[in-house]
């Protein structure tokens, strides 16, 4: 260990989260003047193996849930699990390039679901190819517009951006080089938390959503006063809003109960006692809607408003970065700066001349495939390419910062806002129908792809500077990851497809996808679209922004189901509870650290047997008692079984000592 330097007793230097001061330097844990192993047979299979069970997990919970997990956390814990159980030496450079290329899986995941489905609930014929080459040419231009913006993130702001997720997972490898029960929690948590969810979805013993109406008096709050109350008892759910926090879980839930308990008891108030149905492409009376179908109907366009104007925001603010970045780009390839071998292999990316090559030839081949798998017309082709190129480059920043922020993706907002202006774009050009609505999700997808990307790449590029890998190591294999990760979700949104569907009666519910779907089928069809809720929405946002509020993560849970925001609340709250219970902050912080492990477990192994349970339904395995599960008694049973099982977490998480 000669060529590392002194590690605190938290595993990294003591200025890995503090701002440097004038001449003061970070030296990461891997000494930049020393080879380390990384990029091996070990952890190229490790992470492509990683990519595509991860892949098909969060497919399947991103679809169920409309929340996709970041895998770069379980998939560290199970590469420190690997390396210790196979009593690996010096395989903390190995870890980050397991997790760098599994952690594609996430990414890409959230790129295709987000449209894709879009394309079946609209009734809209969609290939494997179309899922596959979107997600496949997204995820490269993500990459290759973020490398020029890496120095800046990582190295230029050290200390300024806290970088959740990755702090988290640097944490977790760090730890794998000091030995420790870390895999051991997450496989017990996992198993328990995939056990739990399997019941639900397998065997039905108890309902999935419990809800007010449970109860005489509440019935008759939904049914006369549209009010009622509803929660996901997943434990995959639930983990997740432990792993946001509680801070943006409550703010999310706000902007959920504003929908629920102001908006749509107004929207009753006002519309109950009308004879005409209220609003465009609108067939029922308000009075005889369910306080759902108002919030389909009306709220979640206000809230689809407040998250395009929260990305307008975001782009305004980010405008400096964007010409910072890009004047450093051209002195590089102009100015004789691109000699890599004098730089330490740390400070070494992708050569810039190589990425300007890549985006060409990633652009030439993006308009190949509008032009021939997408439209037929070669201006909009054109038009197409152009769209995806402009939004994504600009979006990028947008992006890469909220995640090193809040540790949170804004991307189904920012992909609302690119169907809606790719729409408008392609309608003026002559394209309009089903032919337009097809070429606009397949465009939104690619843009989709393109921004989860690059606020997913920036976490493992964080992780790698703090803990010494080598940059360019981890940008070339990316693009590896990404083409595996494309591959496995376009065949699940398939088989999930056959399986569920993504409307009706027993389907996914893809709030997401359900949301692009609502926007694009009145604008595609020259139809009046709801642009007064839009903008109120968009003042809404500008509001909170007036007033400190993140108007991204309030306009989120706005138009995010209520039943989905709310277990995320709970998972925030028993993240606040077990880390401020001691008054010593060592044991907060390893409580903290503790219930992560369990989360991340209950995430991993909720949507993994998710997956399994899919595939059961496939081959028409099912156990399900449909009129069972929708019964009051299972609703009561579903709310004491997540009682416990959040009872659980508390109790494990509170078991970690300040030496853990």
């Amino acid at each position: 260990m000669s060529d590392q330097v002194a590690i605190t007793n938290g595993g990294l230097p003591e200025n890995a989260y503090t701002e440097l001061k004038p001449g003061e330097e970070y030296i990461p844990v891997m000494s930049p003047r020393a080879v380390h192993p990384e990029v091996t047979p070990w952890s190229v299979t490790w992470g492509l193996v990683m990519a595509v069970i991860f892949s098909a997990a969060a497919a399947y919970l991103g679809l169920k849930i409309g929340q996709v997990f970041e895998a770069a956390i379980p998939i560290a814990i199970i590469a420190v699990g690997l390396s210790t159980a196979t009593r690996r030496k010096n395989a903390l450079g190995e870890n980050v390039i397991i997790q760098s290329i599994g952690a594609s899986s996430g990414v890409i995941v959230a790129g295709a679901i987000f449209t894709i489905p879009a394309l079946y609930i609209l009734n809209l014929h969609v290939q494997f190819m179309q899922i596959f080459l979107a997600s496949l040419f997204g995820g490269f231009l993500g990459i290759l517009f973020l490398i020029p913006f890496r120095k800046y993130f990582v190295g230029e702001m050290h200390g300024k951006f806290p970088f959740p997720e990755a702090t988290a997972t640097t944490e977790v490898l760090i730890a794998g080089e000091k030995g420790g029960g870390q895999a051991l929690v997450l496989v017990v948590s996992g198993i328990i938390g995939g056990l739990y969810d399997f019941i639900i979805a397998t065997f039905g013993w108890w309902s999935e959503v419990f809800s007010t109406r449970v109860v005489e008096a509440g019935q008759k709050l939904a049914d006369n006063y549209k009010l009622v109350f509803r929660m996901n008892v997943g434990a995959a759910v639930m983990g997740l809003g432990y792993i946001t926090g509680l801070k943006y879980t409550a703010i999310i839930a706000a902007g959920s109960f504003v929908s629920w308990y102001v908006l749509i008891p107004i929207v009753n108030y006002i519309g109950g006692a009308l004879t005409q149905p209220l609003g465009v492409n609108v067939t029922l009376l308000v009075k005889d809607m369910s306080p759902e179908q108002i919030f389909s109907t009306y709220v979640r366009h206000i809230g689809i408003g407040g998250i395009a104007m929260a990305g307008i925001i975001g782009i305004i603010r980010s405008s400096k970065i964007i010409v910072s970045a890009f004047s450093l780009a051209v002195k590089e390839i102009f100015g004789g700066k691109g000699d890599h071998t004098s730089k330490l292999r740390t400070q070494r990316d992708i050569p810039m001349a190589i990425i300007v090559v890549g985006i060409l030839v990633t652009a030439i081949l993006v308009f190949i495939f509008f032009r021939t798998g997408v439209v037929t017309n070669l201006t909009h082709a054109v038009v197409g390419l152009l769209i995806v190129l402009i939004i994504s480059f600009l979006f990028t920043t947008v992006a890469a910062n909220a995640i090193a922020i809040v540790g949170t993706n804004p991307v189904s907002g920012m992909t609302l806002m690119t169907l809606i202006m790719s729409s408008i774009v392609l309608v003026s050009v002559g394209l309009t129908g089903e032919v337009g609505m097809i070429a606009a999700l397949i465009i939104g997808g690619t843009v989709c792809t393109a921004l989860s990307m690059a606020g997913g790449f920036i976490t493992d590029l964080k992780i790698g500077y703090w803990l010494g890998s080598s940059p360019y190591k981890q940008e070339s294999f990316k693009f590896l990851g990404t083409v595996v990760a494309s591959a496995t979700v376009g065949w699940v949104i398939l088989i999930l497809n056959q399986t569920y569907g993504f409307s009706g009666e027993g389907a996914l519910v893809a709030p997401q996808a359900n949301a692009m779907a609502a926007v694009i089928k009145p604008l595609m069809s020259q139809q009046p679209a709801p642009w007064m809720l839009y903008v109120a929405g968009a003042f809404m946002a500008l509001i909170l922004t007036m007033l400190g509020v993140p108007a991204l993560a309030f306009a989120l849970g706005m138009y995010i189901p209520l039943e989905l925001n709310t277990p995320l609340l709970v998972g925030g709250l028993i993240s606040y509870f077990v880390s401020t219970r001691s008054k010593d902050e060592k044991v907060n912080n390893s409580r903290r650290e503790r219930g992560t492990l369990i989360a991340s477990g209950f995430i991993a192994g909720g949507a993994l047997m998710g997956v399994v349970s899919a595939m059961m339904r496939f081959w028409n395995i099912n156990f399900v008692n449909a009129e069972w599960q929708e019964s009051h008694a299972a609703e009561l049973i579903a709310i004491t079984m997540f009682a416990l099982i959040c009872a659980y977490m508390i109790w494990d998480s509170l078991r970690a000592k300040a030496q853990d």
